[in-house]
């Protein structure tokens, strides 16, 4: 390689790879110095190599004096050579590092390249990454060659290079798919507030507008549905739930929990704790399969969350004021004898049956009636009505 050509190649590497030349002259320069000691036999000798930037003509110095370049033979031209490969190769895993340093937390597009124990390596164009199965949605599929799109979570410096670590099972994967389907949020007039997923199954995700005029949630949802849909055909059908965020507590609560109505909701600010009461047929729904509704609620709000039946509420109600404690007796816990609708005045065994079959099967909602409530049951009439509201008061 004559000065001439190794000036070229220089700037071919700096203008394809964008490695600086400068940085590539230096590394040659001390190359070829310790390369000249070896020839010399001199391990003390102060050798040094200086490379002309106009020229390329290089000029090597032992001890003050120089010594002529093409003493050192073919030693110079390969030693050349082989720094310049492994600057390249150095600079260029240090120009993919940083490049996708940059860009943790934005989402990328790679193919499948191949499969290592359930991770997933992904061809990047520039870099490989790695898709570890802990980050896989359990939903997703994927064949060698397939295009996929994914979260860039990290970016490791590792010694043979940069790891780039993907995810699509991160919240902040569903987050980012949003701003890019929506140019509200990627506008700024609309904010994503709080996001809560499990993937794979469902997210939740409350947004708010700045712009009163901006519907926050219509946004997200698009035109007939169409933003949402793709993004939930990206994520395989995940159910997705756009929630409006409130500053409102209860109603932002509300929003939480739905499908689910409420009926009421008690706040516990110094605890963070918040209790839902839904009707008995919500309650289900409220929970949701295997608690996942109430535990995105609560991950969503960022408060903990108990719901609860009116019945279940009745019945614990029922439950703490049936049993007290009687000192007297040796600081024993005493029962009182739970009272049956037959002892109340007015309900025989017919009357009992017809109170039953109504859904009325404790004295607590059958206290709770009013006379016109009973008369609707089969077989009571005003006056049984009356004695029977009277006589489950009392007791």
């Amino acid at each position: 390689m004559n000065n001439s050509e190794l000036l070229n190649v220089l700037e071919n590497i700096e203008r394809e790879k964008g490695i600086n030349k400068e940085f590539l002259f230096k590394a040659i320069e001390s190359a070829m110095a310790s390369a000249a000691r070896k020839v010399l036999g001199s391990k003390d000798a102060e050798v040094s190599a200086v490379i002309d930037r106009d020229t390329g003509v290089l000029k090597i110095m032992s001890d003050g004096k120089e010594i002529n370049s093409a003493e050192l033979g073919r030693i110079s031209a390969q030693t050349a050579k082989q720094v310049i490969m492994q600057k390249i190769h150095e600079a260029e895993r240090d120009i993919v590092y940083e490049d996708y340093l940059k860009r943790v937390g934005t989402i990328t597009n790679g193919t499948v390249h191949r499969f290592e124990k359930g991770d997933i390596i992904m061809d990047l164009g520039k870099a490989e990454a790695i898709l570890p199965k802990s980050q896989q949605s359990p939903r997703d599929r994927y064949k060698q060659g397939e295009r996929v799109r994914a979260y860039i979570l990290e970016v490791n410096k590792l010694s043979h290079g940069a790891q780039i670590v993907l995810s699509r099972s991160d919240a902040a994967f569903v987050k980012k798919l949003f701003e890019i389907e929506v140019p509200e949020i990627a506008d700024g007039i609309v904010e994503v507030r709080a996001i809560a997923r499990e993937a794979g199954e469902r997210t939740k995700f409350a947004v708010w507008s700045k712009d009163d005029k901006v519907d926050a949630v219509g946004a997200c949802v698009g035109m007939r549905g169409q933003r949402v849909k793709d993004i939930v055909r990206e994520l395989q059908g995940e159910r997705v739930d756009i929630i409006r965020w409130s500053d409102d507590l209860k109603e932002y609560v509300k929003a939480a929990i739905a499908p689910a109505e409420t009926s009421d909701i008690k706040i516990d600010k110094e605890h963070k704790k918040v209790e839902i009461m839904v009707a008995d047929d919500q309650l289900s729904i409220g929970i949701g399969k295997h608690g996942q509704n109430i535990r995105l609620a609560s991950k969503l709000v960022g408060w903990e969350m108990d719901i609860r039946g009116k019945e279940e509420k009745a019945k614990a109600i029922f439950a703490e004021n049936k049993v007290e404690a009687d000192e007297s007796v040796k600081g024993e816990v005493v029962e009182k004898p739970r009272i049956k609708i037959t002892d109340i005045g007015g309900v025989g065994p017919k009357i009992e049956r017809a109170l039953l079959a109504a859904g009325y099967d404790t004295v607590e909602k059958i206290k709770s009636l009013t006379i016109e409530d009973l008369t609707q049951v089969e077989g009571i009439g005003k006056k049984i009505a009356e004695k029977i509201v009277k006589s489950a008061k009392e007791a």
